[in-house]
């Protein structure tokens, strides 16, 4: 049986600057195949040493043990920082604990069930849509971008992608996406503040429009809440929510630095993985007919039909873990360590990857391979436990985890309910990694109604 598709790795030894530029096209290739089957590997630049670690327990350690010891590092973060501002992604230390406080009830259990109904509308919206694509050859993740999107702006501000600001942050984030490389210049060499990033200058444009977007549906929200009349969706929980400790609420800047990376986690990591899991269940009919004899109990909006949704959840899972949205996190060592007979020094950089973890061939069986079913065995269950991070993990766990793994399946499910997705001959798609794990020419699909 075929497997899913997996870029080719670098040879073991590249010069920095080949790798520098690998890098910046795709993290993925740029990387040699050693990488899944080390518990550790070291990286040599002239400015700084970087440290891969595969290995549970030094994962452990480091995200869920002494996670103020590591915090995040900003050199990842430094191409972002035009469109993110001083986001919940971005920040470490006490600014970034009181953005969980004030962040955290949104996303509680409880409230997974109030925005359930905006959900089910723009799988509504979606199923629609798609009834004029059908017997077409279709670049799926631009369709299930849209949908995503249109799931974000619902839950978030109760307004339809068909808004016509909602519309233009879409239509611009797009742009976006296609100027903005994974990493800037300060991701290798240390910069001064003062010195400017030299970002694109479409990139600079393109996240200056979005926010000035955001902040017209922040500033109209906060006037609502002011009259009484907002809506009880997630803006108007997190914009009236205080600090316990501080007692103080978000200003309407430090809001639209989160609506930001609410929109760039909440549309571009769930259409990511939607995408990929069509293409996977595209190659596996077998699967996809399972999927679509469940998904027939989806009738009507009741949340509780998430229970029933078992095997959707898993092939969403398994798509996850075999495409990872964000597909590294870097953590910075702020004192130093011994990790596994090695000195890691201050300042060193430490490279958690869910993408080589995931597939790791020391920790999981047929770790390339599609197997819904893995969740259910006793390895695939440990592996769940200690080696799968599509989310991160410990204190920085993604807030919206629940969300997603809410979102993902009723799309998945509402699509496969009507509709097949057939693979397209020639066309198999090649994963790469820009803001997320994507293809590199699009996913495309045939899409046939049942």
């Amino acid at each position: 049986m075929m497997q899913p598709p997996k870029p080719d790795s670098r040879p073991d030894k590249v010069s920095l600057w080949r790798y520098a530029r690998l890098f910046r096209q795709d993290i993925l290739s740029a990387q040699p195949a050693r990488l899944y089957r080390a518990w550790m590997a070291e990286f040599k630049t002239p400015f700084f040493r970087s440290y891969l670690i595969n290995q549970p327990e030094l994962i452990k350690t480091v995200l869920k043990e002494r996670p103020d010891d590591f915090p995040k590092s900003d050199r990842i973060g430094e191409g972002l920082r035009p469109l993110l501002g001083r986001s919940v992604f971005l920040t470490n230390g006490a600014v970034w604990k009181r953005q969980r406080r004030i962040i955290d009830p949104a996303f509680e259990g409880g409230r997974l069930r109030e925005t359930f109904p905006a959900m089910w509308d723009a799988a509504e919206s979606m199923a629609k849509r798609f009834e004029h694509l059908t017997d077409q050859d279709v670049e799926i993740e631009a369709e299930v971008s849209h949908a995503a999107a249109d799931v974000i702006f619902r839950t978030l501000f109760s307004i339809p992608i068909d808004h016509h600001v909602a519309r233009e942050v879409f239509d611009e984030f797009k742009t976006y996406q296609r100027s903005q490389p994974i990493l800037n210049i300060a991701a290798f060499i240390p910069l001064p503040r003062w010195i400017p990033r030299l970002f694109r200058r479409d990139t600079r444009r393109s996240a200056t429009l979005i926010r000035r977007l955001i902040t017209t549906l922040t500033t109209q929200r906060m006037a609502e809440i002011n009259a009484g009349t907002a809506p009880l969706d997630l803006a108007t929980k997190i914009m009236t929510t205080v600090d316990p400790v501080e007692g103080k609420a978000f200003t309407t800047e430090e809001m639209v630095d989160q609506v930001a990376i609410f929109f760039l986690a909440g549309h571009e990591t769930s259409a990511s993985t939607l995408a990929w899991a069509l293409y996977l269940l595209a190659t596996r009919p077998d699967w996809q007919d399972r999927l679509a004899d469940e998904a027939q109990q989806i009738e009507t909006c009741d949340f509780a039909v998430m229970s029933k949704l078992r095997l959707s959840r898993d092939v969403f899972r398994e798509a996850l873990r075999l495409y990872p949205p964000v597909p590294m996190m870097v953590r910075e060592a702020s004192c130093p360590e011994r990790f596994r007979d090695r000195d890691v020094k201050a300042g060193s950089q430490l490279v958690i990857s869910p993408w080589h973890l995931h597939r790791h061939e020391r920790l999981w069986d047929n770790p390339d391979g599609f197997d819904p079913n893995r969740w259910h065995t006793e390895n695939g269950q440990k592996c769940q436990r200690e080696a799968y991070l599509p989310f991160s993990a410990g204190a920085r766990v993604c807030p919206g985890a629940g969300f997603a793994m809410v979102e993902g399946p009723l799309l998945l499910s509402r699509l496969l309910r009507d509709f097949k997705v057939e693979p397209i001959t020639n066309r198999a798609p090649v994963p790469v990694a820009h803001l997320t794990v994507r293809s590199k020419d699009g996913i495309w699909l045939r899409l046939v109604r049942r």
